[in-house]
């Protein structure tokens, strides 16, 4: 008994105390015996959910900095005021204020260990493939998170029903200390307690940039620290929108881009909820940064379109966009492992002479070479990687893929063994010449394992032993809007709306008829 309460003690600082009723409730009476019941440990240790993200004026907290603090021995995180002055407060009162902030790290005992267990899948390429393998395991009646403590990875909890042909792994600590933050001042280290609120009276200079905040500083699910900005949707916009299709974009095209934003910010608010906040400010999410660079053409753009996103079914639609796909729209199941879409659909994007000459299927390696080939006609072609080439060799394979490719004999094979409707590669086969078992990368995995492709859309040609030249086209994973597609629709005089219908179709322009709220 004594041994039960004690791991109950343990378990409450990952998963949340019993109340002391309940307590009191495993302990034996002097008529019943003891009845012990295994208690699950926690996959990681507790974090609060971001509030919702709904009503007319919806707040996301976008992490713009994360795993600070991963060891005591991490770097100290400098806070600088934009101009003014930074007033902080930690969740015991405790109070600072000045034009700056230097926060070191200190490891803390614990009272007792925290144990932790999970069961793993991953990793995975993109947090879509991972959110589907959740889905899954969900279907199972699993609690499954999607987390990316380097790579993204699905947690469920220990000994959970895997769902068919799922590969995992189980793995389990125990952890004796935690980080906590120290304010240095003058006087010496002042022990805080998280989260530390932190507001800037004329912003918060940050990567260069300005940021006006209000800001948090608190725990992520992997020991560490996440600073976020709580920023209200249409201000994160003027964030986004330049840095992901430029602020000299035609209006048309700076509209799209804003609608297409404001739809995936919210229909991913749930991205990093294990780690309590929504999103995350770099590529892999949307890329947010100093909101100054908005310009007046972007607020206009943000102004035109307030409100309106594109949904399906009164939802908004997973809204995917790249820089340029080559002139052949990628269906949604050739980027991710995703169920398919009415709306992410693989068609050729340009005018009906380009359409005529590269219908689909793209399957066969002469009729991809063809399109690779042309570029009369196809929308967005002036973007500097709508063609492109690259060369791979066997050590940039082998470096590429790490210990998986130990066991593959030299001189390596590259082999295309899947393409989609559109061209793209969906499989992709590595091996040696030996009978060791090949390395296959499918869908996002191939970019994401050999990086110096732009894209999925292209040939292969063996140029020497272990030298391939790759010919290609798009840049980008090729689902859902081409910005330079859409710049050019847009300099041709295409309206928003239609801009948008051409690639999403089937989906609704305009604001939800009920308030938005988070998945």
């Amino acid at each position: 008994m004594i041994r039960l309460l004690t791991l109950t003690l343990l378990l409450c600082m990952g998963l949340g105390c019993r109340t002391r009723e309940e307590v009191d409730a495993l302990q034996p009476t002097e008529t019943e015996p003891a009845v012990v019941e295994q208690v699950q440990r926690a996959t990681h240790p507790s974090v609060a959910d971001p509030p919702p993200v709904e009503g007319p004026e919806p707040v996301l907290w976008v992490a713009l900095g994360d795993h600070l603090g991963a060891a005591q021995t991490a770097a100290a995180l400098n806070l600088r005021a934009f101009a003014g002055s930074l007033s902080l407060r930690d969740a015991t009162g405790e109070q600072g204020s000045g034009s700056g902030f230097v926060i070191s790290w200190r490891s803390v005992p614990l009272d007792r260990p925290l144990p932790l267990a999970r069961r793993i899948a991953g990793p995975y390429a993109s947090f879509e493939s991972a959110d589907r393998v959740a889905s899954r395991w969900r279907d199972l009646g699993v609690s499954a998170e999607v987390a990316h403590p380097k790579e993204w990875e699905v947690w469920a909890p220990e000994g959970s029903p895997v769902p068919e042909g799922l590969a995992v792994r189980d793995w389990q600590g125990s952890f004796t200390s935690t980080v906590e933050p120290v304010l240095q001042t003058p006087e010496g280290g002042r022990n805080l307690q998280g989260p530390l609120l932190i507001e800037a009276s004329d912003g918060l200079l940050w990567a260069g940039g300005r940021f006006e905040g209000p800001f948090r500083l608190q725990r992520d699910a992997y020991r560490s620290w996440t600073l976020v900005e709580q920023v209200p949707l249409e201000r994160y916009l003027e964030g986004v929108v330049p840095h992901e299709i430029g602020a000299g974009s035609p209006m048309a095209a700076l509209q799209a881009q804003t609608v297409l934003a404001r739809t995936w910010a919210l229909a991913n608010s749930h991205r990093f909820s294990i780690d309590g906040y929504h999103l995350c400010s770099d590529t892999q999410c949307q890329v947010y940064s100093d909101p100054r660079h908005a310009g007046s053409a972007v607020r206009e753009a943000i102004a035109a379109t307030e409100g309106k996103l594109l949904s399906l079914n009164n939802q908004p639609i997973s809204a995917v966009y790249h820089a340029t796909n080559g002139g052949m729209m990628a269906a949604g199941p050739e980027a991710w492992a995703m169920q398919p879409s009415i709306y992410l659909r693989a068609k050729p994007d340009g005018d009906e002479g380009w359409r005529n000459r590269h219908p689909l299927p793209q399957q066969q390696r002469k009729v991809v070479e063809a399109l690779l080939a042309d570029r009369s006609g196809a929308y967005g072609q002036r973007h500097p990687r709508f063609r492109w080439t690259r060369t791979l060799s066997g050590p940039a394979l082998r470096q590429a893929l790490g210990a998986a490719a130990d066991p593959l004999v030299s001189p390596l094979q590259l082999k295309v063994m899947e393409r989609g409707a559109s061209g793209r590669v969906l499989a992709l086969q590595i091996s040696g010449s030996s009978d060791a078992a090949p390395v296959i990368l499918k869908l996002d995995a191939i970019r994401r394992t050999l990086r110096t492709l732009p894209s999925t859309l292209f040939v292969l040609e063996a140029q020497e032993v272990e030298r391939w030249l790759v010919r290609g086209g798009g840049f980008g994973h090729g689902a859902g809007l081409s910005q330079a597609g859409a710049i050019d629709l847009a300099w041709r005089g295409w309206p928003v709306e239609r801009i948008l219908s051409h690639y999403y179709p089937g989906t609704v322009y305009g604001p939800l008829s009920t308030p938005t709220q988070s998945p």
